[in-house]
């Protein structure tokens, strides 16, 4: 052992005159000691070093760095290390500093930074203070330093001064970027973090500290939780450059020492549930709502574009864009959305095809009836069962929770109405209860979407329906012609694609002829066509067999389309053009004027119904005396119209109903009509429908509400309806208040005139000249008033009778009548 005095007066020690080494640098590590206040030189350069004479005289009192020199043997410096030991910060306040606590008797006072080796190229550059507690040759060092260095209790260490050249281009921070996490992640909240107040702060701290990039710390923000901070990146300015007025681009640098106007900005960490705001918050990567490789060209889910682009603008435009704007925009998401419509119109393609463009949690698609439960409590605990992920999600991570997607198949099932189910359970009612409570209750969550489906939406509970429940609710209708050509041209591009589909095949005329029909029907209807074409192919013999090479070349052909589309598939929102036949079985007889001018005024109605300009809404009335063609005209109209949809309601359909169920019917009636973009409705003889009765008289008040109201009430918009009805009773309709609900009304006489007679009777062939001429004699100056369908079962009885005595039978009934 050497006296340190005697070392730093020049002496060269013992390993001076060795050689043998290739190392053109000289390291001088010193010992401190604890008592002896000595410390020992070893020479790891067998060259030698001159320099180390070159240090200020040291004191025995205290173990001191000597100061750089400049090296005759090396690169112009002298690297003088001491060799200490890691201990723990002896404070918890002084932990919070991110500096490196250290014991003044061991550093000059102007050491303001120390450079720490743990092994070979391991160097790590603290910030220091002095504290007494620390023991002479220690160093104290916090959780995270110890953590970003690797250090352990008592390791020993290499440490010298570490100085920043003020003329560098790469020391000098002008941006630091921290990633940000709670200190404890199992004590978490979410309350906000404003980044501009921590930036603040942070400065306040640790200005003039070094810093790393990987380096942690603990940062103390308010009276908030403790924060981990990790550098993420950092960024050095030429101060030189920017004094002399030159332009000096920021460079990425791997270590920096903070300047008071250095601009820090935090991010948060993956997964973390870090609620931070404010302009200093970093970029985020997110992962984007929408599938990369989503094309929403290829959605395959024809005649429903509209429909699906006015999905995504309600729901999920602001989940497209980061957390932070719509909380700027003190927005929350949309939460439900409800399809509706007829079976088959594709609401479950709809929602699968969401499901394929979200970037979501696992989907969770439940029928309505599996969540009722015979225990009692079992049916609300599979509902909170369902969303308990969600919320575990969102305290965990806040705003940047994952989108959890929950489908309910049928939801009219267990979301009726409150009250409107018999029972002493209630189950049905708390189940909609604690739905409500789920999705929009008091611990409300912005990470679900639930998405329903019903084919009877006006069963479902009010509540459940307003906004910020299921918010969005989109009727999915049937299709139009453009619709019908685009499912037909998807269910039919694999035939296209292995030539197995006739050239004959028009699919524009095909999604002509399919009005109404759904796109299940559509789909069913390729399909039988495709059974029928394979049946051809088909040998029915002993065994069942099949030409192999047949079968590769058959073909579907045009027949096979008209085949199925007579025989096999029929749509479930079908036009009753049989009962419209019916009606017109006799034809139009052109008696006189007042037909043609009824007709050509309908077809004028039917094209102001069909106008885009219109309310959408257009409804006549035909009355007139009974048997005067009211019926006949009104199915003409109708037929005339090209409605897609045409329904017909008589009494004869509603038999036997008790008023409520009648109720029920006609608003079915008029609730299909517009699902279709173009109907029909005609309602025959509707003072019949209303119960009239002239002995009392009696008329059914509940079903003369309804129809003032349906027919007064206008379809959705887009939609155009045409409402024809018949009546009897005109004053009993103008007494009732019911004229007015009619936007035209026409009177249909009977026929009055001889010419009318002729305009029929001879068109007959029951009558021969002679008799004809013996008739309009008899008739001739007398008045006469019969209606068409009166006359027509006059000339149907005389037509049984022997032709002698035909003029005699018609014209007493006609007397008669």
């Amino acid at each position: 052992m050497q006296d340190l005095s005697n070392l730093e007066k020049g002496g060269r020690g013992s390993g001076g005159g060795n050689s043998g080494s290739s190392s053109t640098r000289s390291v001088h590590v010193l010992r401190a000691g604890s008592s002896q206040q000595i410390a020992q030189r070893i020479w790891l350069s067998p060259l030698g070093c001159p320099c180390a004479g070159r240090g200020e005289a040291r004191s025995l009192e205290r173990v001191k760095f000597i100061k750089k020199t400049p090296c005759i043997i090396g690169d112009g410096t002298c690297d003088l290390f001491l060799h200490m030991k890691a201990s723990r910060c002896p404070t918890e306040e002084l932990s919070l500093t991110n500096c490196a606590v250290i014991n003044k008797d061991d550093f000059l006072d102007d050491v303001k930074h120390i450079e720490v080796s743990t092994g070979l190229s391991q160097h790590y550059v603290f910030t220091v203070r002095f504290h007494p507690d620390v023991p002479r040759g220690t160093v104290g060092f916090s959780l995270q330093q110890r953590k970003w260095a690797t250090l352990s209790i008592k390791q020993e260490i290499e440490v010298k001064p570490y100085h920043f050249d003020p003329t560098s281009d790469s020391e000098c921070l002008c941006t630091i970027v921290l990633e940000a996490d709670f200190l404890q992640k199992k004590v978490t909240t979410l309350e906000p973090y404003d980044t501009d107040q921590m930036a603040k702060e942070f400065l306040l701290q640790f200005s003039g500290q070094a810093f790393t990039v990987g380096q942690q710390l603990a940062f103390s923000f308010l009276d908030k939780k403790l924060l981990c901070l990790v550098v993420k990146s950092l960024e050095a300015a030429d101060l030189n450059a920017i004094k002399a007025g030159q332009d000096a681009k920021p460079k990425k640098t791997k270590m920096g020492r903070c300047l008071g106007d250095t601009i820090v900005q935090f991010e948060k960490a993956e997964n973390s549930s870090l609620n931070l705001v404010g302009k200093s918050r970093g970029k985020v990567s997110r992962q984007s709502i929408i599938n990369s490789d989503w094309d929403f060209q290829k959605m395959g889910i024809g005649g429903l574009d509209n429909k699906f682009s006015a999905i995504f603008k309600r729901a999920f435009a602001s989940r497209v864009f980061p957390p932070e704007v719509a909380e700027r925009l003190g927005l929350k998401h949309v939460k439900g959305i409800l399809l509706y419509g007829p079976p088959g119109t594709g609401k479950t393609l709809m929602a699968r095809q969401i499901r394929t463009m979200l970037n979501a949690r696992e989907l969770k698609i439940i029928n309505g009836p599996q969540i009722l439960d015979k225990y009692v409590g079992e049916s609300e605990a599979n509902i909170r069962h369902l969303f308990a992920d969600a919320e575990e999600e969102e305290k965990r991570l806040g705003p940047n929770s994952g989108l959890h997607i929950i489908i309910f198949d049928e939801i009219d099932a267990i979301c009726k109405s409150r009250g409107s189910v018999s029972g002493s359970t209630g189950v049905h009612d708390t189940v909609v209860s604690q739905l409500l409570t789920k999705i929009d209750g008091v611990e409300q969550l912005n990470n679900i979407l639930v998405i329903g489906m019903t084919n009877r939406r006006e069963l479902i509970d009010e509540a459940l329906l307003r906004p910020g429940r299921l918010e969005v609710q989109m009727e999915i209708g049937l299709p139009n012609e453009e619709g019908r050509f685009q499912i037909l041209s998807i269910h039919t591009s694999k035939m296209k694609e292995y030539n197995h589909i006739s050239p004959d095949v028009d699919i524009k005329e095909l999604a002509r002829l399919t009005k109404n029909f759904s796109g299940a029907e559509l789909e069913g209807l390729v399909r039988a066509a495709c059974s029928t074409a394979m049946s051809r192919l088909i040998k029915f013999t002993s065994i069942v067999e099949v030409d192999p090479e047949a079968a590769e070349k058959f073909l579907v052909t045009w027949s096979d389309f008209l085949s199925a589309l007579q025989n096999d598939i029929k749509p479930a929102s079908k036009t009753d053009a049989e009962v419209l036949e019916r009606f017109l079985a006799r034809g139009i007889i052109d008696w006189g004027t007042h037909v043609n001018s009824i007709l050509e005024f309908g077809m004028l109605l039917t094209q102001q119904a069909s106008s885009t300009d219109s309310s959408g809404l257009v409804s006549l009335l035909l009355e007139g005396p009974p048997n005067s063609g009211k019926t006949a005209l009104a199915a003409q109209i109708a037929k005339n119209s090209g409605f897609p949809f045409v329904k017909v309601c008589s009494p004869g359909d509603v038999f036997g109903f008790t008023e409520s169920d009648k109720c029920l019917y006609i608003r079915k009636m008029f609730n299909d009509a517009c699902r279709s973009q173009s109907s029909c409705i005609f309602m025959d003889d509707i003072d019949d429908l209303l119960d009239y009765c002239p002995i009392g008289p009696y008329i059914s008040k509940v079903i003369l509400k309804a129809l003032s109201v349906i027919l007064k009430k206008v379809p959705p918009r887009g939609q155009q309806l045409l409402i024809l009805c018949t009546s009897s009773h005109r004053k009993l309709l103008e007494e009732l208040g019911m004229l007015s609900a009619f936007t035209h009304i026409i009177h249909v006489p009977n026929m009055s005139k001889e010419e009318h007679l002729k305009a029929v009777l001879e068109p007959s062939n029951v009558f021969s000249k002679n008799d004809l001429s013996s008739i309009y004699h008899k008739i001739h100056g007398r008045r006469v008033s019969i209606g068409i369908k009166r006359l027509l079962a006059l000339i149907d009885m005389a037509r049984q009778v022997e032709e002698q005595n035909r003029v005699l039978n018609f014209l007493t009934n006609l007397k008669k009548k």
